[in-house]
């Protein structure tokens, strides 16, 4: 059997070959499809990007101060307010629990009946008022019974002494002992003893004749009663009859860290009295106001705390007994601070800051030192002067540089930018794109320029993110 030609090829049945013409028109045609897919995806592409340039386009194409390509950041609408001098109040906050100049709890003075409650549960009462009555009849008897005994033994006494008298009369005549008169003497004394012994158990029986009315030891307000009318009452009694919780005035027991307490002590050593005002749980509102009463004498090591305590006139009954209040205290005033608002200050890795407004429309990135704040301002230490203007709202987009549309929430426009400039001029150069001082164009924050608060320029400083 002859051996096969090693140029051919032996090829399956089922496959036959397709006409050279056939073959390549259809590659053809794949190939215009793909084109035409790449075609549309890059006019898709295209129109994206011309329309996302047109949205950001503030100044005329090919402006001579323009950012890249002719382009300026859109102006930022900010809100701003000016620093201006004002005295500031430093305080001294803490939070306490009222506590009651007295709290009482009364008890019976004598076992008995309760025969009668003369009070309403939460009334306002005055000391000495009647708040109970137990059964007085065995008292007012055994007074009457003490009473008697009393006047039988003042009877004894007179007789006593009279025999004394006449004994004395008949010893100077001879008529007697010396001894019967030294009796007769002896008898007498035992006598007077006797009725001073009556006379105590009299007292103490019009003591417990008086203690049958029960009263309010101390002035304020009764809890819940404690026991009915008609159960037998004893002095042993844990519970008492009623508790009463003076109110007017009342105290508030607070605490400050330990590192404040010379703030306390330089005032208080100086003879000033220091104002406390109490708030709610929710500081929103304000409950009283009073003064600082004292120090405690001590640190508490477990919490480095030293409590306070001070007074309330209370008038209104807005302080509750261990009602949990935030108390501020003022220690010092700040006079002629500089104020901004609080959401003038910016925090960065590098500190605190605010963005001050140029007279250019642009901002810049101001370090500045917080000091005490009160209400919505803070004072500032140092880093703004007085007039300087800050931005307040919108200061989370900016950065150092930025074009501002300024408007003063209190006042009116500061800096309105027109769209039409906002791509020329200085404004252009401190745009999105920022150039170092070797022209070279760079992404991001700029370097910036800012000035302390004596007013001298700083370079090459990071602006804060």
């Amino acid at each position: 059997m002859n051996a096969p030609d090693s140029k051919e090829r032996i090829l399956p049945d089922s496959y036959t070959l397709k006409p050279p013409a056939t073959r390549g028109r259809y590659s053809r045609m794949t190939i215009i499809w793909v084109l035409l897919g790449f075609i549309l995806v890059a006019a898709i592409v295209g129109f994206l990007i011309y329309r996302a340039q047109s949205q950001v386009q503030v100044g005329p194409p090919g402006g001579a101060a323009g950012g890249r390509r002719g382009m300026a950041p859109a102006v930022m609408p900010v809100g701003v307010a000016t620093a201006k001098t004002s005295n500031v109040n430093v305080y001294l906050d803490g939070l306490g629990a009222v506590t009651p100049r007295a709290t009482v709890t009364v008890h019976t003075r004598v076992a008995g009946q309760l025969m009668e409650v003369d009070f309403t549960e939460g009334q306002m009462v005055k000391q000495g008022e009647l708040l109970a009555v137990v059964d007085p009849r065995p008292y007012q008897a055994a007074l009457e019974q003490a009473e008697g005994q009393l006047q039988h033994d003042q009877a004894l006494l007179a007789d006593a002494r009279l025999d004394l008298k006449r004994y004395q009369t008949l010893i100077t005549q001879d008529s007697i002992a010396q001894q019967t008169l030294d009796t007769q003497a002896a008898l007498v004394q035992q006598y007077e003893g006797t009725v001073k012994a009556d006379q105590g158990t009299v007292d103490t029986a019009r003591v417990n004749l008086l203690y049958t009315r029960i009263t309010a030891p101390t002035g304020g307000r009764v809890g819940l009663r404690q026991v009915d009318p008609g159960n037998i009452v004893q002095p042993s009694d844990s519970n008492g009859v009623v508790v009463i919780a003076q109110l007017q005035p009342i105290d508030i027991v607070f605490t400050v860290p330990q590192d404040d307490i010379p703030k306390v002590l330089k005032p208080m050593k100086a003879g000033q009295t220091l104002p406390v005002d109490a708030f709610d749980r929710d500081q929103k509102t304000k409950l009283d106001s009073g003064k600082l009463l004292t120090i405690d004498n001590q640190i508490d090591v477990t919490t480095g705390t030293v409590k306070l305590k001070a007074t309330f006139e209370n008038k209104g009954l807005d302080l509750f007994p261990n009602q949990f209040v935030n108390v501020k205290m003022l220690v010092d005033v700040m006079q002629s601070a500089v104020v901004v608002p609080i959401a003038a200050v910016q925090r960065g890795s590098q500190g605190t800051y605010s963005y001050v407004l140029n007279p250019d429309s642009t901002v810049t990135v101001r370090p500045v030192t917080m000091g005490p704040s009160e209400g919505d301002g803070v004072a500032i230490l140092s880093g703004l002067k007085a007039g300087d203007v800050v931005v307040t709202d919108g200061s989370d987009k900016l950065r150092e540089g930025a074009k501002v549309d300024a408007v003063d929430r209190t006042k009116q426009p500061v800096g309105t930018v027109a769209p039409a400039a906002a791509g020329a001029g200085q404004g252009g150069a401190n745009g999105g794109h920022h150039r170092h001082r070797d022209g070279q164009a760079q992404d991001g924050p700029a370097t910036p320029q800012g000035k302390d608060s004596t007013g001298d320029s700083k370079s090459n400083t990071k602006s804060p993110n």
